[in-house]
């Protein structure tokens, strides 16, 4: 018997995020997804070594890279739909972890206990780099728009850097701190 698994996961680059906003560059699931994991794993090193913590990098950017493999199954729900209510907010929840189910069982049985941390992981400082590099991701993208002109991502732009500030994360600090402005130059200045 073959495996879709990985070919499911393949086809996160075909789920277009920010569907409600008009963009000027898109970005697929998989294109997300990677730069969290890229993000989630930066910050949790950052914890470890200026702030003397103990989380594994290599979990989370495992769980990272993973988090939205859910949307094969239930697309992107965009997130003003996705927080609407605490009802809303549990139904999707439902769907995403039946989503989750249905993709282990793609797996061959002998897999399905190694991936499934990587798809839900429950550790909650893992989940919580993840979330910092998941809002972290969006407020890049944000940026992004807004450097590009486009007005529409204003709103998005100032909600989701006042969550980020919410998060009070010493470790989100020093990222904004020593690393995002260089989101904001050109390939030159860089």
């Amino acid at each position: 018997m073959h495996s879709p698994f990985f070919a499911y996961i393949s086809r996160l680059r075909y789920i277009n995020r920010w569907g409600l906003m008009r963009n000027t560059s898109n970005e697929n699931v998989q294109e997300h997804s990677h730069m969290v994991s890229v993000l989630a794993h930066g910050l949790a090193v950052i914890h470890n070594e200026v702030y003397g913590g103990d989380i594994d990098p290599g979990k989370v950017a495992i769980y990272a890279l993973y988090h939205d493999a859910s949307e094969i199954f239930t697309g992107d729900l965009p997130t003003p739909v996705k927080y609407k209510s605490p009802d809303i907010q549990d139904a999707y929840k439902k769907i995403e972890d039946s989503a989750v189910e249905k993709l282990l069982q793609t797996l061959p049985e002998e897999l399905q206990s190694a991936f499934t941390s990587a798809l839900s992981e429950t550790d909650e400082k893992t989940t919580a780099f993840c979330k910092m590099g998941d809002k972290l991701s969006a407020y890049i993208k944000c940026l992004e728009e807004l450097k590009a002109g486009n007005a529409e991502f204003n709103a998005a732009a100032t909600q989701i850097k006042a969550s980020l500030d919410a998060m009070q994360s010493p470790e989100l600090n020093y990222f904004l701190k020593h690393f995002l402005p260089a989101f904001s130059l050109t390939l030159d200045e860089l």
